[in-house]
């Protein structure tokens, strides 16, 4: 088949996978997931967390760059002799002031290389906030998808007790007349507990799948409206794959640390090499008139001093430290390196894995309905052929058992190709913020924040108080696994 093909058929299949979905549950008025991802995206503590961690590393370069910068510092004393020596000519009281200045020149290279690690490890975290978005937006997708399907298949149960319930009053008339046996009483018994159960448990995982979305979104789920189709599906899982390898926020943060640590190995040998600065100090000192004891006069009270020069340091042993240091930075990179070819690895098996379940949930699909068709098709002639004597009360149970599998297994399909198809976009770096369409003045830019300080240098420069930008869920209602009348199948 043509690549051209390939893709007709997949938006194809998207297509029908979306239609499939709206024609299940869908209400007039519905909460979107284009809402709840917004909503994550604005109030979820997981991404708030990865943010402020991100923060944090942008002021690596500016840490970084103050090794590089001038140094000034005051010092202030005050000195009061507890028992003064009336014989000696040494002061009893002192005040003295001195400032001190230095300059770095050269420092090895250790500066310059510091700050390129910083900066390229801002770069790596900027990917890991990436990744963190796209990692919450599969599982809000999840989250959504999961509440829609077992709404479904709560409305499917609950229809079946409910025909399991006709079915049973129908066995009981039938044998108060002699036209049924007390066995096919008790199966129609047996069947319709069965289903009751089922049906509790059903409740039980709508409950669960509920409080999941009200972990993730910060609120209750309403009625969710069926999802629109996915974006920039791939033709294959080569085009996939090939999209990963430069998209996907993983590898490109893996391949930033590599950078990074590179850069480390400079780093630790700048200590071996030559440090060069500029120098500057300045001294004023009054001895409060006590200088000389009883002879104070003769002597000065105050006096001030200034000096300036180079120094240069150079490192000749040092139990070998610089060494040990050096290739401890140089064992790190090789880790790195390593890292990197697991994370492609890793990487490739996801988005490879993730394109094989997107176009095997498609064909369940469309088995699935199949068999739907055929089940409800079956059920009509057993029910009919029941009426004439040619099937049992079993034969009608078994029909309609397999008729509520069908639909079950149907429900489940559309769920998981949908769920499928983000983990593919997610894998390829396709699933975040920026590619979904969510509107502009809500979008966090990371690179902002860097921009912002990384040439910050003033000592008292702070930023406000932290305080919590996520939603506290413990307001909440208990969730149930109830559902409308009206979403019942």
């Amino acid at each position: 088949m043509s690549r051209s093909a390939q893709r007709g058929r997949l938006l194809a299949t998207a297509t029908l996978l979306m239609a499939s979905i709206a024609g299940g549950i869908a209400p007039a008025l519905a909460d979107t997931l284009r809402e709840a991802l917004v909503s994550a995206y604005q109030t979820n503590p997981t991404l708030e967390a990865a943010r402020a961690q991100q923060r944090a590393t942008d002021e690596n370069v500016p840490i970084a760059r103050a090794s590089g910068l001038p140094s000034a510092n005051a010092t202030g004393t005050y000195t009061r002799s507890l028992k003064p020596n009336p014989l000696s000519t040494q002061y009893d009281n002192s005040l003295s002031a001195d400032v001190n200045l230095s300059v770095p020149i050269y420092s090895g290279g250790g500066v310059k290389n510091r700050i390129k690690a910083a900066k390229i490890r801002v770069e790596a975290g900027q990917a890991d906030l990436r990744g963190s978005e796209s990692s919450l937006f599969s599982q809000v997708v999840g989250a959504y998808m999961d509440v829609i399907q077992n709404e479904a298949i709560v409305g499917l149960n609950r229809k079946n007790v409910a025909v399991l319930e006709t079915n049973l009053q129908a066995s009981k008339d039938r044998f108060e007349i002699g036209d049924l046996t007390r066995t096919d009483v008790a199966q129609s018994q047996s069947r319709l507990a069965v289903a009751q159960g089922d049906a509790l448990s059903a409740q039980a995982n709508l409950a669960s799948a509920r409080e999941t979305y009200i972990q993730l979104m910060g609120h209750a789920p309403g009625a969710l409206e069926a999802p629109p189709p996915l974006p920039g599906l791939p033709a294959n899982a080569d085009d996939a794959v090939r999209v990963a390898l430069d998209s996907n926020p993983d590898i490109l943060a893996a391949r930033a640390r590599t950078r990074a640590a590179d850069k480390d190995i400079d780093t630790a040998g700048a200590s071996r090499l030559p440090q060069l600065s500029l120098f500057s100090s300045g001294n004023y000192t009054n001895y409060l008139n006590s200088l000389g004891g009883v002879s104070a006069e003769l002597y000065p009270q105050s006096g001030s001093s200034a000096q300036a020069g180079v120094q240069l340091s150079i490192p000749i042993f040092q139990g070998g430290l610089p060494a040990a240091q050096r290739r401890q930075a140089q064992a790190t990179a090789s880790q790195t390196m390593e890292q990197e070819i697991e994370t492609e690895r890793s990487v490739i098996a996801q988005v490879r894995s993730a394109y094989t379940s997107y176009m095997a949930a498609n064909k369940l699909i469309e088995s699935s309905q199949t068999a739907v068709d055929a089940s409800s098709l079956s059920l009509e002639g057993v029910r009919a052929e029941n009426s004439v004597g040619n099937r049992t009360v079993l034969d009608i149970l078994n029909a309609e058992q397999e008729l509520l599998n069908a639909q079950v297994d149907l429900v489940k399909a559309r769920r998981n190709a949908y769920v499928a198809g983000f983990t593919l976009l997610a894998a390829m770096g396709r699933a975040e913020g920026r590619d979904l369409n969510l509107d502009s003045n809500i979008l966090y830019d990371p690179q902002g924040n860097y921009d912002r300080v990384k040439g910050k240098f003033f000592d008292f420069d702070d930023d406000p108080a932290p305080v919590v930008k996520s939603t506290r869920t413990v307001d909440t209602p208990v969730q149930d696994g109830e559902i409308p009348k009206s979403q019942e199948p």
